[in-house]
């Protein structure tokens, strides 16, 4: 008596793998996967973000706010050319992420009587995709507001964990935090 599988087996076995491992990435999407991590630091580095302006804002005697509206400058990302974000025209000049006013956000967080909370300003996980975080500052009342662009379906303003419309800001596409929703429009924001 013979032991072993018969080849009509083991094509049986394989094919049955195939559907199995074929049916777990499609339920899995590993792409979407991580689009929502990519966007789950997104929300993270805007909070953390906001929560440095304000903390910069109460805590440096003369804090001040360079009115305008700031952003990364990526190599190889395009950003609109003319219009304005938050009634400024968008400045992507800086490709720094230092902390002590020099950065994409003229701040010094490093004047913080407790130092910096952060150790750099973030920028953005996928430039790539041609996303970048946006500050709008506002001098005259020390307001601010931040923007970022989510990527996956599942925290976009059509998804199930949706935070671009329910945010309180007033760009519906967009994920806002701060003290002001400044922007009413993405127009020359995005």
């Amino acid at each position: 008596m013979k032991k072993g599988f018969t080849l009509l087996e083991l094509l049986i076995v394989i094919g049955i793998l195939a559907i199995l491992s074929t049916t777990m990435l499609l339920v899995i999407n590993p792409a979407e996967m991580l689009r929502k991590a990519r966007d789950s630091q997104r929300i993270s580095d805007l909070n953390t973000l906001k929560s440095a302006i304000a903390m910069y804002l109460t805590d440096v005697p003369s804090a001040s706010l360079t009115t305008g509206a700031y952003a990364y400058n990526h190599p190889g990302v395009t950003y609109p050319s003319t219009g304005t974000c938050g009634g400024n025209t968008l400045t992507h000049a800086s490709t720094s992420q230092a902390i002590t006013g020099v950065g994409w956000i003229p701040i010094n967080f490093a004047s913080i009587s407790g130092g910096s909370p952060i150790a750099a300003e973030p920028i953005d996980p996928n430039p790539a995709t041609g996303r970048y975080y946006v500050a709008i500052l506002n001098g005259a009342n020390s307001t601010f507001e931040l923007i970022g662009n989510m990527e996956s379906t599942y925290y976009s303003s059509s998804g199930t964990g949706n935070v671009e419309s329910t945010d309180g800001g007033n760009l519906t596409d967009y994920y806002e935090v701060g003290t002001s929703m400044i922007a009413a429009t993405s127009t020359g924001c995005y």
